[in-house]
């Protein structure tokens, strides 16, 4: 089941390849970025820019820039990041699309994804990008196809 966007993947991607060479460098190229992770330049230039007008990242220009946080991994929660890139509605909105559907004028998948949506809510709202970095660095896990 896909339930978060390409940018919102591709943009978690990122986050979390910035956590692990925080301690290397200050600011990440983006071109850098792009290669390693295989998604396209222009795409990922398009969420680090959202990111970036949200607060969470700043951008320099010139030889030596790149991308970096400015907001520290350890307050951002993976729950912000999704906001940004998915709206701030994200966890309200209907599995299916369609508007309007709650209580009153469930969908088919409403009581399913209800509670499905209420434990990822809880465990986005919870979980820091250093926390899932720190994560995926010390058990080695992959965010490259």
């Amino acid at each position: 089941m896909k339930v978060l966007s390409k940018s919102s993947e591709y943009g978690l991607r990122a986050l979390l390849y910035m956590v692990r060479k925080q301690n290397e460098q200050e600011y990440v190229s983006i071109r850098d970025l792009s290669e390693q992770l295989d998604i396209s330049f222009y795409f990922l230039t398009k969420i680090l820019q959202t990111l970036t007008q949200a607060n969470l990242l700043v951008s320099y220009r010139g030889p030596n820039g790149g991308i970096a946080f400015k907001v520290p991994p350890e307050k951002i929660m993976l729950s912000d990041v999704v906001r940004v890139l998915e709206g701030s509605d994200f966890f309200d909105k209907c599995l299916l699309g369609l508007p309007g559907c709650g209580e009153m004028a469930p969908c088919p998948m409403h009581e399913f994804w209800k509670e499905i949506k209420g434990a990822l809510k809880q465990e986005f709202d919870t979980t820091s990008l250093a926390e899932m970095g720190h994560n995926a660095q010390i058990r080695s896990l992959r965010l490259i196809p």
